[in-house]
């Protein structure tokens, strides 16, 4: 079959891009033929039609950006292919060309969604080289290992939308993939970022990543949008904590067990008032800091913003005002962005001066560079251009009344045409006794005098038939056709200057750009600060003392999320104290009297300072740690066939292989994923690794319900116990949700299923059962091969002295408050009872 001119000029655009959805303009449409067509149509839930046999169907123009971003969700890619030039008489088929391909990693996010989208390349050399670039802000950034897991950190950190993959490389599965078909360009990737050119030669599997990334960009973006990324950094790993995934998920920094930011560190923290710094204080969480400097200049700023509260309320009362002057920035480099976006940025701008004031009446500290001409800048583009433009750029609408006389000129030609169209359909009506005649407008046929069929025998013989409807036919006149001319002109021309003017408005934008991302980087900085500062006065944070090494010491500290998920319970405070000679803590007690609890709580409160915060607590000095590690909870991981147990022993092994004696360490239940003396035995070895090498020792929170274990603190002198207290009454229990020092004798399972709703006689079979494994001599036989498997007699021998009067001896009154010290006289009394000793 022949193929009219335009489906040979989509067939030859498609075929550029054999694997995208091809939206295709015409006219007011974004059109899909064929095959596409078919397949497509149900997706975006449109009508599909015909043209001579061949399927199509199409979405308007105006409202293109949401059926994309849904295909992109869906996993498609999708091409934009738009007309070039304006159509013209008699020259045929106007010219068209791809203008950018929408993929995963390319896609707007809203301007409310405070998450990166990240495209990222991984390119595997003599080691792994990452690079990773957020379009829309402009950010891009280098990494480079010769680990795999650290890979995998990494990019389970940044969660790309879009990842660039080496064919053969199955070792990153589980992101959206799109093929890495360029070859690294190094000179090429130098010549874009000289001023990083020994990092890019120092780093070249990196640099072989970015070249790859940067290439993806050039051939699917419009050039004037590859102005926006500015430069390239190296992300180094000695400057934050590298948190796993298993931390940051144990955590809930940002993300929930559930899937939701809800109950998570980041929404208790996130009282920024714009998105570029809620989107900066959820980078903060993900990396704290190691750097003691670095960490102290944030705390000074979030202690001088706490105790200023008037100033505090009004730079979050200007803070709100603005917007996000990165993506804002981006939507305009990318073609994308119209009048609105200028205001937008320029009424962001226009808040620095104030922001300025109050901080240097503060003496806090200094406004961005080049905040005088941002200032400047943004009074011109507020006085040219228009709040309430259409979305798009070339019909006009775009500059205010009195910043052009010439567009001043133009609107009044057309106003004009306006007001002489009402008289001569005025005119016209009284001259032909024609009283339903109008006059009125079609992009197609112009200008027209409309009369009723029933009335067509009226019009004058000078009336020049345009067009015949229905029920009515359209004329026009030789006076007619001459306004029309002067109108059709004067519009051209008002949009075409319009338009020439709009684009030396953004002009004078891309020439500080450099400026306003700065400017963005500082109101994204001060919003985070000023929030930090907010939400430690309102929950009664303190500001904890930092230090290089030594004790770390809690005082009263509370779990940030669940204190403020219930604010009517008064949350129970618990104090922490960790040293060089005894790191680690074995914490028994039953479940959910707050073990786990306690351990994220302690290590929550470690981050919070490490990103310069204040703390949930009456007081806390915090060494600088260099990593937080968990295992907590028990999963299994289906996809790569892995049981629960071996997920918790690979855990395990990546903390023991990578924990040093700045580290801090929490380990929930290790074990219990197998049989019972299997886990006795790997959790008794472990607490034994975790405290034979002092060099190496971290700071460790140990949970069991192995009771055997506590015996180790006479044989390791790093170990030693902590307890939940619980409270009996008429054979229940009470959580007391306290944790106080030595070990607890039982683990009260069977009253944890009482309260959980387990049938009575259940229980009470189960009560018989407990007590006959227990005295059995088949226990007995496999508590002594469990010890003697260890060469470890006296865990399981009478010991020498009881251990409550041991326990007595090794405590340290001064490190008890009155109301500590109290409880630890009741629990001491009940654990004695239970010994059968005298209260």
């Amino acid at each position: 079959m022949t193929m009219t001119p335009m489906q040979r000029q989509y067939a030859d655009i498609k075929a550029q891009v054999p694997d995208a959805v091809l939206f295709f303009r015409l006219g007011d449409f974004y059109e899909m033929f064929g095959e596409e067509a078919s397949r497509i149509a149900p997706v975006l839930e449109i009508a599909l039609t015909s043209r001579a046999g061949t399927p199509m169907c199409g979405v308007p123009a105006h409202a293109a950006d949401a059926y994309v971003q849904k295909l992109v969700a869906l996993g498609y890619k999708v091409a934009i292919c738009e007309q070039t030039e304006e159509p013209q008489d008699g020259k045929g088929i106007v010219k068209r060309e791809i203008i950018r391909v929408v993929t995963p990693g390319t896609a707007d996010r809203s301007d409310s969604d405070n998450r990166p989208a990240y495209l990222a390349a991984v390119w595997r050399g003599r080691k792994w080289g990452l690079a990773w670039a957020d379009l829309g802000t402009g950010g891009f950034f280098v990494f480079q290992t010769d680990s795999l897991q650290e890979l995998k950190d990494e990019l389970s950190l940044i969660q790309p939308a879009e990842l660039l993959l080496l064919e053969g490389v199955t070792a990153l599965a589980g992101w959206y993939t799109s093929p890495l078909i360029w070859q690294p360009d190094l000179p090429a990737v130098v010549a874009r970022f000289p001023r990083q050119e020994n990092m890019l030669r120092e780093h070249r599997d990196a640099a072989a990543a970015a070249s790859a990334l940067w290439q993806y960009v050039e051939h699917n973006l419009p050039l004037c949008a590859q102005a926006h990324i500015p430069d390239i950094y190296y992300v180094s790993r000695r400057d934050y904590m590298p948190l796993d995934k298993w931390t940051r998920r144990n955590l809930e920094l940002t993300e929930s067990l559930r899937g939701t930011e809800k109950g998570t560190l980041l929404s208790v923290l996130d009282l920024t008032k714009t998105t570029a710094g809620s989107r900066l204080l959820r980078h903060w969480l993900e990396r704290p800091l190691v750097r003691r400097e670095a960490v102290m200049a944030r705390q000074e700023r979030v202690a001088l913003l706490a105790a200023e509260t008037f100033l505090r309320h009004d730079l979050r009362k200007l803070l709100a005002r603005t917007r996000d002057p990165e993506r804002l920035l981006g939507k305009l480099s990318y073609g994308r962005g119209g009048a609105r976006e200028v205001v937008a940025l320029a009424g962001t701008l226009a808040v620095l001066p104030e922001l300025s004031d109050l901080l240097a009446a503060a003496a806090l500290w200094p406004p961005p560079d080049g905040a005088q001409a941002l200032a400047v800048l943004a009074r011109e583009l507020l006085a040219a251009a228009d709040p309430g433009a259409p979305p798009g750029v070339k019909d006009g609408g775009l500059i205010l009344a009195g910043y052009n006389e010439e567009v001043d000129r133009l609107r009044a030609v057309a106003a004009g045409g306006k007001q002489w169209m009402a008289d001569m359909e005025k005119r016209e009506r009284s001259r032909t006794g024609i009283r339903s005649l109008k006059i009125g407008y079609t992009r197609i046929f112009g200008y027209y005098i409309e009369v009723t069929r029933a009335n067509a025998s009226l019009a004058p013989p000078e009336y020049e038939r345009r067009q015949t409807l229905a029920a009515a036919e359209r004329y026009t006149t030789p006076e007619l056709k001459e306004r029309e001319r002067q109108l059709l002109t004067a519009a051209e021309e008002l949009c075409r200057l319009e338009f020439e003017l709009f684009q030396g408005l953004k002009d004078k934008v891309f020439a500080l750009a450099a400026e306003i991302r700065q400017a963005a980087r500082f109101l994204a900085e001060l919003d985070v600060l000023a929030a930090m500062a907010e939400r430690a006065v309102a929950g009664g944070y303190t500001c904890p003392e930092l230090t290089e090494d030594g004790p770390l010491i809690i005082k009263e500290g509370r779990h940030p999320v669940i204190e403020n998920l219930t604010p009517d319970m008064n949350f129970v405070p618990n104090d922490t104290l960790l040293t060089d000679k005894k790191h680690l803590a074995l914490i028994t007690g039953p479940n959910m009297a707050g073990k786990s609890t306690y351990m994220r709580q302690v290590a929550l409160i470690v981050l919070m300072a490490q990103i310069g915060g204040f703390v949930p607590a009456a007081a806390a000095s915090i060494p600088i740690t260099d990593c937080i590690y968990t295992r907590i909870g028990a999963s299994d991981n289906l996809a790569e066939g892995q049981s629960t147990f071996m997920v918790e022993m690979r855990e395990v092994a990546h903390i023991l292989n990578r924990a040093t004696a700045a580290s801090l360490v929490v380990l929930d239940e290790v074990g219990r994923g197998t049989a019972t003396f299997d886990g006795l035995s790997l959790a008794w070895a472990l607490a034994e690794h975790l405290t034979s090498n002092p060099a190496a020792a971290p700071k460790t929170l140990f949970a069991t319900h192995y009771h055997e274990l506590t015996g180790l603190a006479d044989n390791l002198p790093g170990l030693f116990n902590l307890h939940i207290a619980v409270r009996e009454e008429a054979g229940d229990i009470v959580f007391l949700h306290k944790i106080l020092p030595g070990s607890m004798g039982q683990s009260y399972g069977l009253q944890v299923a009482k309260l959980a709703g387990l049938p009575q006689p259940l229980l009470e079979r189960a009560g018989r059962i407990l007590a006959e494994l227990e005295n059995s001599e088949p226990h007995r036989r496999k508590l002594r091969a469990a010890s003697e498997k260890f060469i470890q007699p006296a865990l399981f021998a009478e010991p020498a002295e009881p251990p409550l009067m041991r326990e007595l001896r090794d405590l340290e009154p001064e490190d008890l408050s009155p109301r500590q010290a109290l409880d630890y006289l009741y629990d001491l009394r009940r654990r004695l009872r239970d010994e059968g000793g005298e209260g």
